[in-house]
């Protein structure tokens, strides 16, 4: 065998190893919400038995909000290749701009999140009134 054939060989298995270890790590795209099942996952995935059944994906499909059965609102938004989420308590406060709606989940760590909304004056409604 000559040894171009096996220099060949050898990269084309290096570069299968390493596409293998990407997807055991995740690594990839970033992941987008975009559509009510993916915002009912993710929900599912931050706090287990939230079942949205209203549900306001951002435009740029890296946050969404969502309403449950019991009026708890939840707030989604992209993190590294995952998402994370809070329910909204009393510290929350949401304020809408010219193009979107700000909302401040009341902790810190988790920052606020612009979303650019369809409806948003009904979930600054929503979130001004917890």
């Amino acid at each position: 065998m000559s040894p171009l054939l096996l220099q060949f060989f050898g990269s084309l298995i290096a570069i299968l190893l390493i596409v293998a270890l990407a997807k055991m790590m995740r690594l990839g795209p970033r992941p987008r919400i975009d559509d009510d099942a993916a915002v009912a996952k993710a929900a599912g995935e931050v706090e287990d038995g939230f079942v949205p059944v209203r549900t306001s994906i951002a435009r740029m499909r890296h946050a969404a909000l969502a309403r449950d059965t019991d009026g708890q609102i939840m707030l989604i938004k992209r993190h590294g290749n995952r998402f994370a989420g809070r329910i909204l308590g009393r510290g929350a406060q949401a304020r809408e701009v010219v193009d979107a709606l700000i909302v401040e989940c009341g902790d810190a760590r988790f920052g606020e999140v612009r979303l650019q909304l369809t409806d948003a004056p009904y979930w600054a409604d929503a979130i001004n009134r917890l």
